[in-house]
């Protein structure tokens, strides 16, 4: 099966660099160092660590591991890969020059034997589920433990995988170790095919994050500009057709409450502008983040069009919708205003993140909506209701401050890892 997937991955590939050099048109990183997609690039000279995030979600995921690696094992070269160029902007705004930078390989058998020559990895550490048998399949090769970091599974793509089986099941079997994220992420792997006693439960390392200082400061300062009296709304990481819908719930909801204010953060750059054009059809007082223009107490729309300022927004509202969660894409992170004291709420689709926002709920830091109706009379009780706003707030941090843990199990994980070989 494997052999088939392969020859069927050869095929595509002009079709794959027609598609990159398409993409390139509006997000020209994708045309940026296109040879390493074929596993070409530099030799590292020093012991590598090497670390995959596929994008920008993943990358920022693992920076708490990342910092503590780069302390623990300063021999050793900290090689991080990404399929998007966000997610290796990410990287860089992140760590600069203390790691390497790359493109992962296409998972053609070729390509990663290359690269595995060029960088000789001790460890490779894959970031929650970005799974593709040839890279796993030629790391066992080369005898490379492969260790599937901050692992989750929802039913969704467990049922995805267990359509093709015959390839899946010796792909998981390869594996050295699985860290899942809770129980049910680990049961879905071993159905799926994953030895039981290689299955970890260390729980989500993204309950360990730390805000950044810096960007928590700037966002206060952000949100004395807005004005400390007026509440502040912000949508983050929307898809497309999340915008509306924010956009005709906050118009809505000004006719009682005039002075809300809406923070909106798209999630992929290449609509920075369209979603400035839609703002400008709801009100002319927007200002954009990339323009450098002050917002002040009359500002009602703030375009957050820069990357890796999240938490510097979220810094500066009071409730938090999480997008990815009306397009049908899964939901992205709650836990990152939760840990800030935000209230959160979410449309239906958290499959991405599904026991999470099933145990943030119970705790009653997040609510979960049907539908924009639905939506707009959440936001109406946490607007309406101060009180009842910042006990779910508190709530919400409470939830992330008592789970935090798996950073220093997973750090563990590698450590054991890294003495087998």
């Amino acid at each position: 099966m494997r052999q088939l997937y392969t020859l069927l991955f050869y095929l595509l590939l002009p079709i794959l660099l027609l598609r990159l050099w398409w993409r390139g048109r509006k997000a020209p990183g994708y045309r940026q160092n296109w040879s390493q997609r074929l596993g070409l690039g530099p030799a590292v000279g020093q012991p590598v660590i090497w670390i995959h995030a596929v994008s920008v979600g993943e990358t920022v995921a693992i920076a708490p591991l990342v910092n503590r690696l780069l302390a623990r094992y300063p021999q050793h070269r900290l090689l991080i890969t990404n399929m998007t160029p966000t997610g290796a902007a990410q990287v860089r705004t992140l760590f600069g020059d203390r790691v390497e930078q790359r493109f992962c390989p296409w998972d053609l058998p070729l390509a990663l034997r290359a690269f595995l020559r060029r960088t000789h990895p001790e460890l490779c550490i894959i970031v929650e589920t970005e799974l593709w048998p040839n890279l796993i399949n030629q790391c066992a090769r080369a005898e490379v433990p492969v260790l599937l970091a901050n692992a989750r599974l929802s039913e969704r793509s467990a049922r995805g995988y267990q359509r093709f089986s015959a390839l899946t099941k010796p792909m998981l079997q390869q594996l050295s170790l699985i860290a899942a994220q809770a129980p049910a992420d680990a049961e879905r792997f071993a159905v799926l095919g994953m030895p039981p006693e290689r299955v970890d439960v260390t729980g989500s390392i993204k309950f360990d994050l730390e805000p950044d200082a810096g960007q928590v400061a700037s966002g206060r300062t952000l949100r004395e500009q807005l004005g400390l009296e007026r509440p502040v709304l912000i949508a983050a990481s929307t898809h497309q057709g999340e915008d509306e819908i924010l956009l005709q719930a906050w118009q809505q909801l000004k006719a009682v409450h005039p002075e809300l204010a809406l923070i909106l953060v798209p999630r992929h750059p290449e609509r920075f502008d369209a979603v400035a054009e839609l703002c400008r059809g709801y009100s002319d007082r927007l200002v954009r983040r990339s323009r450098g223009d002050r917002p002040d107490e009359h500002t009602e729309l703030y375009l957050g069009d820069s990357m890796g300022e999240l938490m510097l927004f979220y810094a500066a509202a009071d409730i938090a919708f999480v997008g990815g969660s009306f397009s049908g894409t899964g939901g992205h992170n709650p836990l990152e205003p939760a840990a800030l004291g935000l209230p959160v709420v979410m449309g239906p689709d958290c499959f991405n993140f599904q026991s999470i926002t099933d145990a943030l709920k119970e705790a009653g830091g997040l609510v979960r909506v049907a539908d924009a109706a639905g939506l707009q009379a959440q936001l109406s009780i946490w607007l309406e209701g101060v009180d009842r706003r910042r006990e779910a707030g508190q709530q919400a941090a409470a939830f992330v401050a008592a789970n935090r843990g798996a950073l220093d199990r997973l750090e563990q994980a590698v450590s054991r890892l890294l003495s087998q070989g």
